[in-house]
C-alpha cells in the first residue's frame, strides 16, 4: 500500500511539473505580448486547449443534439434558460441603478413564467419587453473597477480578471445553483452549455473560416463587446474619430483677369492650377510646348504655365473649333471650363 501511494505521489509530482513546464513553455513563446494581453502566452496554451476540448468533444456533441433535438424543442430549451437568466440581468441592473431596465427584466421573468410555461416560450418579447444583458463583470465596471488583463480560463473561454470575479458572482445569484439534488443542477448547467454550443454551430464554422488568428479573433472581438456593453452602446470604441479632419478645399469662381495676384497660380487662375494639382501632375508641361516639341522640361514647363493659363498676347489662341493648333492632353487630366476664358483640349 505504501509502495502504491508513493508511486501515486509521484505521479501526482509529474503531473504538476508537466503542467508548470507546458505553461512556462506557453509563456515564452510570445517575446513581445499585445498591450493589455500580459499573459498572451499563457493565454494562448489555454486557449488552444479549449479549442481542441471543444473541437474533439464539445461540439460533436452539439451536433448530435441539433440531430436528435427538433428545432422548436431547441427553442424552447434556450427560452427556459433566457429567462433563469433574467433573474441576475435583473439583479445587476438594479445593482446598477437602472431602474428602468430592472423593472422590464422583472417583469419579463414573471411574463414568461406565468404564461411561457415556465419560460419555454417567449411571450415578453412579443409583448415588446427588450431583452438585456448584463452580469457582475459589468456592474464592477459601472462603478470603476478596471477590467485588468486579458484572461482565457480553463473550460470557460476568454474573461478578464473583473470578470472572472464577477463569474463567481453570478454563479451565486443563478438560480439553478440552488437546484437540489446536486446532481439534477449540474445537468441542468450541462445542458445549457450544449444548447449554447449549438446555437453558435454556425457561427464557428465561419471563425474557422475567416480568421487568420482565431486567438486574436477572440480575444478582439470579446473585448469590444464587452467595452460596448459596459457604455451601454453609447460610444464606438476602436473606430476613428472623422471629426478633426480639415476642411475640403473652397474652389470659388472669379470673373476675370484683372483681379488676379502678380503669380499666376493665385489670381483668377487658381481654378486651374488647383486642377492640375488635383490630377496628380505638380508640374506639367503647358499644351503649347507639348504639342510643339513634346520634350520640354517640367521647369520650362513650370515657367510657361502661368502664361498659357493667363491668355496674354505673346501666347496666341488655341483654336476652339479642332483646328491644326488643337492640342491633345493625356486622358487622366482635366480638362479647364470655357467659360472663364481658358483654352479647351481635346482628349484622347
Amino acid at each position: 500500500m505504501q509502495t502504491l501511494r508513493k508511486r501515486g505521489v509521484r505521479t501526482v509530482q509529474i503531473a504538476t511539473f508537466a503542467l508548470a513546464a507546458a505553461t512556462l513553455a506557453g509563456c515564452s513563446t510570445v517575446q513581445t505580448p499585445t498591450k493589455g494581453d500580459p499573459l498572451e502566452g499563457l493565454n494562448r496554451t489555454i486557449f488552444t486547449v479549449n479549442d481542441k476540448l471543444d473541437q474533439y468533444a464539445l461540439k460533436p456533441v452539439a451536433k448530435g443534439y441539433v440531430w436528435a433535438t427538433p428545432q422548436p424543442v431547441r427553442d424552447s430549451v434556450t427560452n427556459f434558460f433566457s429567462n433563469i437568466g433574467d433573474v441576475y440581468i435583473a439583479a445587476n441592473n438594479l445593482l446598477q441603478l437602472k431602474i428602468t431596465d430592472g423593472v422590464e427584466d422583472i417583469m419579463r421573468i414573471v411574463i414568461n413564467t406565468t404564461f411561457g410555461v415556465g419560460g419555454l416560450f417567449d411571450v415578453a418579447t412579443l409583448a415588446k419587453l427588450p431583452k438585456h444583458d448584463n452580469d457582475l463583470g459589468l456592474t464592477l465596471g459601472h462603478y470603476g473597477v478596471p477590467a485588468g488583463p486579458y484572461l482565457v480560463l480553463p473550460l470557460f473561454g476568454p474573461s478578464t480578471v473583473r470578470d472572472a470575479v464577477g463569474s463567481i458572482g453570478n454563479y451565486y445569484v443563478n438560480p439553478l445553483s440552488y437546484i437540489h439534488p446536486d446532481g439534477l443542477s449540474w445537468a441542468l448547467y450541462g445542458l445549457n452549455v450544449v444548447n449554447t454550443r449549438a446555437n453558435l454551430l454556425s457561427a464557428s464554422d465561419v471563425l474557422e473560416g475567416a480568421a487568420l488568428d482565431k486567438y486574436s479573433f477572440v480575444r478582439n472581438a470579446y473585448l469590444q463587446r464587452r467595452q460596448y456593453l459596459l457604455s451601454d452602446g453609447k460610444q464606438s470604441q476602436g473606430l476613428p474619430n472623422y471629426g478633426d479632419e480639415a476642411p475640403l478645399p473652397k474652389y470659388d469662381d472669379v470673373d476675370g483677369g484683372a483681379a488676379a495676384a502678380p503669380t499666376g497660380a493665385a489670381g483668377t487662375q487658381g481654378a486651374a492650377a488647383k486642377a492640375s494639382a488635383a490630377s496628380g501632375t505638380a508640374a506639367a508641361t503647358p499644351p503649347q510646348a507639348a504639342s510643339a516639341t513634346g520634350a520640354t522640361t517640367g521647369a520650362t514647363g513650370t515657367a510657361a504655365a502661368p502664361e498659357a493659363a493667363s491668355g496674354s498676347a505673346e501666347t496666341p489662341p488655341l483654336d476652339l473649333n479642332g483646328g491644326p493648333e488643337t492640342t491633345q492632353i493625356p486622358a487622366g487630366q482635366l480638362v479647364p471650363p470655357t467659360r472663364f476664358n481658358f483654352p479647351s483640349f481635346k482628349l484622347r
